[in-house]
């Protein structure tokens, strides 16, 4: 199958998810939301046993020829999915995390010490999740000033980031990032009734 260049992108809102011990939402399966997002857009089945991860953690899908990431955050889930070379996604949500983010400014080079934003933080999870740079080697990463659609950043990657307008209530904002080294047009699916995995829903485009 011949797969159009850019990013799909789905979205998912899960409702009445189970909590564990300490009353967390636990998130649905990574690999059952990438299986879920490949059928709903391509039309394909694909199992887990057809998903690998390389070295350096990021999936693919060889029968097909798709790479994918996946990311959950407040009761959403967001799978990318792109033919054309691995790429990362990260879905945060909009809180108060005062010495992370003090860090990661640190880290980052913010002048006079300023903190990071969550767009920061959502951003330099998904260039994680799309390239060889760990939190280990992040040291000398710096990110593009933010306008909308594609930004270079000095990694060679590409990085997009946009707020998510979810169209059920959640406590706080949410901010989306993807990181690619291939660009292209992102297409968005919402499936705001997600199904849980015994039962398939089509996704909404």
């Amino acid at each position: 199958m011949e797969f159009e260049p850019g990013i799909d992108c789905v979205i998912s809102v899960h409702r009445g998810l189970p909590r564990d011990r300490m009353g967390n939402r636990l998130s649905a399966s990574g690999r059952w939301l990438i299986a879920q997002a490949i059928d709903s857009v391509f039309g394909i089945g694909v199992s887990a046993c057809d998903m690998h991860r390389d070295e350096f953690q990021r999936w693919s899908v060889p029968g097909p020829g798709l790479h994918a990431s996946v990311a959950h955050c407040a009761g959403h889930a967001v799978v990318a999915l792109s033919a054309d070379g691995p790429v990362g996604v990260d879905l945060q949500d909009e809180r108060d995390r005062p010495l992370a983010m003090a860090w990661l400014g640190d880290l980052l080079g913010n002048p006079a010490g300023a903190p990071a934003t969550i767009r920061d933080f959502t951003e330099c999870e998904a260039l994680i999740k799309a390239s060889h740079i760990r939190k280990e080697t992040f040291a000398g990463v710096r990110l593009p000033a933010w306008q909308p659609g594609w930004r270079l950043g000095n990694t060679g990657y590409q990085l997009l980031s946009t707020p998510v307008l979810s169209p059920v209530p959640v406590e706080s904002g949410l901010h989306l990032a993807l990181a690619t080294r291939t660009p292209g047009q992102v297409r968005w699916h919402w499936d705001v009734e997600a199904a849980r995995p015994e039962v398939r829903r089509a996704v909404a485009a």
